[in-house]
This record gives structure tokens, sequence and C-alpha cells, in this order.
């Protein structure tokens, strides 16, 4: 579900990167999490043995979706949950509204979720009159700036830190004067806890669904999972189908790989099963407790090929290594997802003619494959999406006509060589030294970077006069 729409991306990555202090804030937080993620993989030499492990797993569930959903199903209404099904975003947001309705619930508290993110949930809590209140610290940040999420795993990664304590300023009944970060978070801490102890109801998402027990996991670093899930009398769980996983073991084994790309660590601080409502003799937990398995396109994405984008983990490391998003950040993405993954996945859930452009913004340098968890084929499908974005006739008339020259040129040897000879001598007469500023047709490039000067013969030119020189 795109909150801004896709089709607009040209103009956001263009504000983006005039965007100095965005650029600031992007590189504070991918830097480190690129360095400590080369860290751990190096700390763990079975990781590439993992990784292969891990992609055969959730290829596996892929493959035999109905078969786990029915088992999950089965051992979750065992253990006393409710198990809902929604074929869309919008059919997800109102089951969740009326149990928290059928509920009497006033206050909401929710843990972060992409899942939630992605069908519109707190939108649609807003606008059902419900009380909302963002557990997680950078969810929090994002409430408060009334903005959204640019980062799967830092939302609030586009603040810098100085921007976050003047809104903490703002917003807080009792903030901490101080900029430090240890200030800040105590300001969070004092603003949320009334929250959690007196929310009705909770809403979480799932890292992993568990097949063979019904349970559910939920992975973070802050400990505000355990409060939301626990302390309301009512838990609710939404969760993309894909998220299934066979057995507890299987799951383990998809957390090591989960954690060490997304933050670098071995294990994050909390990382917690829940299962089934609260049971006699329990000290604590929900009165009720349900699970909304959500669809929202994923079964119409194994029909059309995009199987293996199911294999996701939302680690966020393609993006942390992606030089296109740390350049203008996730906004300009438009969609819910942003950096390759969310290129791949905004054509399906906002459909292609509004997001065509997010595809060919990629480099496919192949770094956001080298680094994913479950080696995920990203460039091969984003140049699927250019493929079917060309075959629609999407492309605007310009660029298919110029490619129809290029095309017709390259057919002809003579000509085409002729014609690269004539257009390096022309480009150089634009140099200033070794770089070009201004180039007629180039302003895509120019616009923020320079060209440089072109050698003063072709490839083939120098490869012709290589082999005309006697062997030394």
């Amino acid at each position: 579900m795109s909150l801004v729409g896709a089709d607009r991306f040209k103009s956001r990555a263009a504000a983006a990167l005039a965007d100095a202090n965005l650029k600031l804030a992007i590189d504070r937080t991918t830097r480190t999490a690129r360095a400590k993620r080369e860290a751990a993989v190096a700390d763990w030499p079975g990781f590439s043995k993992a990784r292969d492990l891990g992609r055969r797993i959730k290829d596996h569930v892929i493959e035999n979706l109905d078969h786990y959903l029915v088992e999950f199903e089965r051992n979750a209404v065992a253990s006393g949950a409710i198990v809902h099904y929604a074929a869309s975003a919008g059919e997800a947001c109102e089951i969740v509204i009326r149990i928290c309705r059928e509920a009497d619930a006033q206050t909401i508290t929710r843990s972060k979720s992409m899942l939630g993110e992605e069908i519109g949930l707190p939108h649609a809590l807003d606008a059902a009159g419900l009380t909302r209140i963002e557990t997680d610290l950078a969810e929090h940040i994002v409430q408060l700036s009334n903005d959204r999420p640019s980062h799967i795993i830092w939302p609030a990664l586009h603040h810098t830190r100085e921007d976050i304590a003047a809104l903490f300023r703002e917003h807080h009944h009792t903030p901490q004067n101080s900029d430090d970060v240890a200030g800040m978070v105590a300001s969070a801490r004092r603003q949320l806890r009334a929250g959690f102890l007196g929310a009705d109801v909770g809403i979480s998402g799932a890292n992993f669904l568990i097949a063979d027990s019904g349970a559910i996991c939920t992975v973070t670093n802050e400990g505000n999972a355990e409060l939301t899930t626990t302390i309301p009398r009512v838990h609710i769980v939404t969760a993309g189908i894909e998220k299934l996983v066979p057995s507890l073991t299987h799951a383990f084994i998809l957390l090591r790989l989960l954690v060490r790309s997304a933050t670098g660590a071995d294990i994050t601080q909390y990382t917690t099963f829940h299962c089934g409502p609260k049971r006699t003799g329990d000290r604590d937990g929900p009165e009720a407790f349900h699970i909304v398995l959500v669809d929202n396109g994923r079964t119409r994405m194994l029909a059309e090929g995009l199987g293996e984008m199911l294999r996701c983990l939302r680690c966020g490391a393609c993006m942390n290594h992606c030089v296109v998003y740390n350049e203008i950040g996730g906004h300009a993405y438009g969609g819910v997802y942003p950096g390759p993954m969310g290129a791949v996945l905004t054509p399906v859930l906002d459909g292609l003619e509004k997001s065509r452009d997010l595809a060919h913004a990629c480099t496919l340098n192949g770094r956001c494959q080298e680094v994913c968890p479950v080696d995920i084929p990203l460039p091969a499908m984003l140049r699927g999406w250019r493929d079917k974005s060309w075959a629609q006739g999407l492309e605007p008339n310009t660029q298919r006509g110029m490619i129809g020259l290029w095309a017709f040129a390259a057919a002809r040897p003579d000509l085409y060589r002729f014609g690269t000879r004539l257009a390096m001598r022309a480009v150089r007469l634009f140099a200033n030294g070794g770089w070009i500023e201004k180039l007629p047709l180039a302003a895509g490039w120019t616009r923020y970077r320079d060209f440089p000067k072109p050698a003063a013969r072709t490839f083939f030119e120098q490869y012709q006069a290589q082999k005309r020189r006697p062997n030394a």
C-alpha cells in the first residue's frame, strides 16, 4: 500500500539529492550497519552454508505453502488462538478494527511491523478513532513527526539526533533537556511507559510463524514487543503468509541469518515466542490471542514468477549496501518498502505503471544479492520488471525511439563504429580539463556529477592499433 505514490520518483529523488541533512543521517546509520554486518559474517565461518540452507528452507515452505498454512492454523487454534485470513490490505485492517471494537478498546499499543505498514494499519486505527501508541522508539519518532518510515529496520533513519531532540522537547510531557542519546531514551521511556500499562489491545507483527506448534516469533532490541503483547488483555498478530517455517529448529537457522544481516549482532536482545492466550496458572499474558494471516498479493507473486521474493526476511541489508538508497534514502521510493527489495515489491502492491521508474533507478551492480541472507536474485527480478515495462509499452516514446535508433545502428557494425567515433570526438569538445560539467542529452548525469572526458579513440580503434603493433 503506497502512502505517497511511486509515480513521482524522479522529483522525490531530486529533492533528496539536494538535502544535505538527509545524506548525513543516512551515512551515520548505514555505514555502521555495513561494518557490523561485515564483522559478524567474517566471525561466522559457516555463514555461506547457513545462507544456502536458509534459502532452501524458505523455498521449501513457499513450494508447500498450502500444507504449512493448514498445519499452522490447526496448531495455533489448538493453543487457544483465533486465526483469521485476509486476502487484501483493506480486509486485514477491517478484521483488526473489528476485533478492537468487539473488545471495547480505546487505546492500542503497536510494536513495529512492516506488514502493518504495508496494509496501512496505523492510518486505519487513527481513522477508526482509536488512540494509537507506537512503542518502538523509531516508530514513536516517526509518529511524532507525522512522517513515514524510511527504512525497515531503522524507520527514523532520515532524522538526525539533533532533529529527534527537538521533537522530544516539543512533544514529550517531561523531556530531557540534553541531546545525548541516553537522555533522549529516558525521555521516551517516561512518555511511553503509561501507554504500555494502560493499553486495551496490543498489536504486533511476526518475524516467523512456527507451523508445528502454532507459535509466533518476534525479534526486537528494545523489549517493546514484549510489553505490547503481554500486558494488554487482547493480542493481535498481523503477519504475511510467507513468514511460515516448519519448526523451531528452522526458525533458529533463519534467526541467525536475520540478525547478523540486519544489525551485525549474534542474536537480538529479545527473541520471544508467543503461543496462544494466557493459560490457567500463567502470571501474565493476553486473555485473547488473534492471528491475522495476510495474503495481499503474495499468492499472485507465486503465480507470476516472483516467488523468490517471498524468501525475504526483512533484514534491510540490501538497502544498507545499495548505492542508490544511500544517496536518496527511503522516502524517494514512494512505497512502504524502499531500496532494492522495495523496487521489486512496490510494482506488486501499487502496479507497474505507477512504479516503473524504481527498477530503472537500479545500477544492477549486484551488491544487494551478495549481502542478502537468503540469496534473493534482486538484480534479475528488477531486470524482469524492466522487461515487463517495455512489453507493456510503459516507457516514454522518446526513450523507445532512442533505443530503436541505437538498435538500428548496432545491427550495422560500420555505421555503429562511425557513430561512436563521431560521438566521442564531439563529446570531448565539452571537456574542461578531464571532466565535463554540462553535456547535451546527459543532464540526468551532469546535474549531480561531472562526466569524465572520454578517451581520444574508441575501444575498437585502440584494439586495432594494438593488433598492428609488432610483438615485443
